[in-house]
């Protein structure tokens, strides 16, 4: 019989194998042939996922932390830290893909066309500054987390087995929660909005072909199975936070986490980090033929031996 910490660790360990398979195809498509510019945002996605993945299980980081003999306080504060920082991180990254895809396949009259050839440079200035705002915005946090204590359960919440979220100042808390909950509406906004336009370009795009080939399904481009599959991950990514939301939210107004709501909210939070690799990897042709090609030559050496 299943029990829920066994479902996580096999859900975190499904999705970080996942991840580290795709990376390392990411890392040779980009090294090996002419990478797309979307290619380098989902390499980093997949990076920040297996990372998130990490932090989120516990037996996992139990054991780092007693091998190397760190403190509970200190384990609190960094996996915290890291956890937070890499599921903003994935938020930024989802949206950065989702209006990079949008540039891509923007018309030539499209007003976003200009900036299709200047992809590679607004990248590198982009990803500096989603890691610089995160990792001093996120930085303040550390201060009110640490381990679990003695303490009144008035003056803390747990939020791990082992860790706590301390009480923090009116002022202090209204600040974090409007610029956390400004960030994730302008971002998810972003992303609803491109994702509109993406549709509105592919149903365009359906109504040429057909008219032009006079056939009613036409041969899918790469460009629109790409945009497909990072419409499914936006729309996949809005849900989940949702959800999250909902649990959050529910578990701040009672200041109170149990066990079940603790493992459902994990459970929830992975649930984007170990779905994004499978869609990417079964939808991605070159991803497909690179699989196919290795079948091939292991089928070849097991036959020549």
């Amino acid at each position: 019989m299943f029990s829920l910490s066994n479902i996580l660790n096999f859900q975190a360990a499904l999705g970080v194998l996942a991840n580290i398979f795709l990376l390392f195809s990411y890392t040779f498509i980009i090294l090996g042939h002419r990478p797309k510019p979307t290619d380098m945002i989902s390499c980093q996605l997949t990076f920040i996922h297996i990372v998130l993945l990490i932090t989120g299980t516990d037996i996992w980081l139990t054991d780092i932390s007693e091998s190397l003999n760190f403190e509970n306080d200190f384990k609190c504060k960094t996996t915290f830290y890291i956890s937070r920082v890499m599921r903003a991180l994935s938020m930024c990254i989802t949206c950065l893909l989702s209006v990079f895809q949008a540039v891509t396949i923007s018309p030539s009259t499209s007003m976003l066309n200009k900036f299709k050839y200047k992809l590679k440079k607004y990248m590198i200035y982009a990803f500096l500054f989603i890691w610089s705002f995160n990792l001093l915005f996120i930085s303040n946090r550390i201060f009110y987390v640490g381990a679990f204590t003695n303490m009144s359960e008035t003056n803390q919440m747990k939020i791990t087995k082992s860790c706590s979220l301390f009480s923090m100042n009116y002022i202090i808390k209204g600040f974090i929660l409007t610029v956390t909950t400004s960030r994730d509406v302008f971002l998810i906004g972003i992303m609803l909005t491109t994702s509109a336009y993406m549709v509105i370009i592919l149903f365009r795009h359906q109504r040429q072909c057909q008219h032009l080939h006079s056939l009613s399904h036409p041969r899918e481009s790469p460009e629109k199975r790409a945009t497909q599959t990072i419409l499914l991950l936006v729309v996949f990514f809005v849900i989940m936070y949702w959800v999250d939301f909902i649990i959050s939210s529910i578990a701040v107004l009672l200041w109170m986490y149990d066990s079940a709501i603790l493992s459902v909210q994990k459970f929830v939070m992975n649930v984007y980090p170990t779905i994004t690799p499978l869609i990417q990897i079964s939808s991605d042709n070159r991803i497909i033929n690179m699989l196919k090609n290795m079948q091939s030559v292991c089928h070849q050496i097991f036959k020549e031996g």
